[in-house]
């Protein structure tokens, strides 16, 4: 496992420019549901949990 480095900078209400080391995207958040430009997908479900997967 290694070291990670991300930065996150807000640019809205429910919306993010993210930036890594594999290149920047934009993430938004709308209700439980967060969604960027590489077509990652988050839930927030009940009990804590979340879901995280792909919609491309």
């Amino acid at each position: 496992m290694g070291i990670l480095f991300r930065e996150k900078k807000k640019v809205g209400k429910n919306s993010w420019i993210n930036v890594s080391k594999s290149g920047a995207s934009a993430s938004t958040k709308v209700g439980p549901v967060t969604i960027n430009s590489r077509g990652g997908v988050w839930v927030n479900l009940p009990g804590g949990m979340t879901y995280r997967g792909r919609w491309k």
